[in-house]
């Protein structure tokens, strides 16, 4: 979730019922040389509790980075052993470190030490295939001081593709007895329910079904147990929110930068148009053209806004 969750989304998700949101995968050792650009990723703004998530391979600088994001008003630090993308397992960060445990266990402990802050971490399954290996790791971590285990049903070499493993996240409950979290694929309200069947873990954690609609969390949450979350949203609250979304994401990032980051959402915007019918395949490829080459943030809110009463135009009249 680099490069998605950044303020401005996890400010609309927490507003709207999400029981718990995290930074950005932080990178220790710059944080702790307070780079501008892991800085930034730390504003935690009205979000309460805030959780950083951490980086790194060395203890020094996990332990450095800690100081810092506790330094910063953070709630919990979150360690990163799962992200899977190659200049990030290049570098022995995110889940390459689940392929020398003993190494992955010292960083754990290092932060541990460094924090007076709850620590929880964030893995996979494992590297491959032949080393399925989250439930020593979670139990290590556990031994070492960590409060929570969030697991990803995939290894790393798997990246996203095919189907995330529920069932094989329930080998990690079996050997911790703090809280356990399950990751992947879970994008509805059947999702959920049966990942944590066959996960036998204590909560769900939603990434990339959130891409294109922050506020899917507090939804699944209120549809899972009433008066947790946000009822589920109009196609009206919908276009209010996108334009919400887009506005903040200028304030916070300036307009320059601001639209470039924007570009994914808008795509993923059309993409949740295009599922629910709200507009035809034509009409979007139109607008999304117009949407993805304007650097011009006034002309992509007067585009969004004539989206808006395109689409609920169009509902009008199909209801009628």
């Amino acid at each position: 979730m680099s490069g998605i969750t950044d303020l401005p989304f996890r400010q609309m998700a927490h507003e709207h019922g999400a029981g718990l949101v995290i930074s950005e995968m932080i990178a220790s050792k710059e944080l702790a040389r307070s780079r501008a650009d892991m800085v930034i990723k730390t504003r935690k703004d009205n979000i309460s509790p805030f959780v950083i998530q951490l980086s790194g391979r060395e203890e020094h600088w996990m332990s450095e980075g800690a100081k810092v994001a506790q330094d910063l008003g953070c709630d919990a630090i979150d360690i990163n052993m799962g992200c899977p993308a190659r200049q990030v397992t290049g570098s022995l960060s995110g889940s390459a470190l689940m392929r020398n445990l003993d190494h992955a266990i010292s960083l754990v402990e290092a932060t541990v030490k460094a924090a007076s802050v709850p620590v929880t971490l964030k893995m996979r399954l494992g590297w491959d295939d032949k080393t399925i290996n989250a439930p020593e790791l979670a139990k290590r971590a556990e031994n070492a001081g960590v409060q929570l285990i969030t697991v990803h049903g995939r290894t790393r070499c798997q990246f996203y593709k095919g189907k995330a493993d529920w069932r094989a996240i329930a080998a990690v409950k079996q050997q911790i007895s703090i809280p356990l979290i399950a990751n992947g694929d879970a994008t509805c309200l059947d999702d959920i329910k049966q990942m944590m069947i066959l996960s036998g873990a204590d909560g769900v954690m939603v990434g990339r079904g959130a891409y294109g609609r922050p506020w899917l969390i507090g939804e699944l949450a209120e549809q899972l147990e009433t008066g947790t979350g946000c009822a589920k949203k109009t196609l009206a609250q919908q276009m209010d929110l996108y334009l919400e979304h887009y506005k903040s994401m200028m304030s916070f990032h300036g307009t320059e930068f601001g639209v470039r980051i924007a570009r994914k959402h808008l795509g993923w915007m059309m993409g949740r148009l295009l599922d629910q019918q709200a507009i035809s395949k034509q009409k979007a490829s139109q607008i999304q053209t117009q949407l993805m080459k304007s650097n011009d943030d006034q002309f992509v809110i007067s585009v969004l806004k004539d989206l808006s009463k395109l689409v609920l135009d169009s509902k009008a009249r199909c209801a009628a």
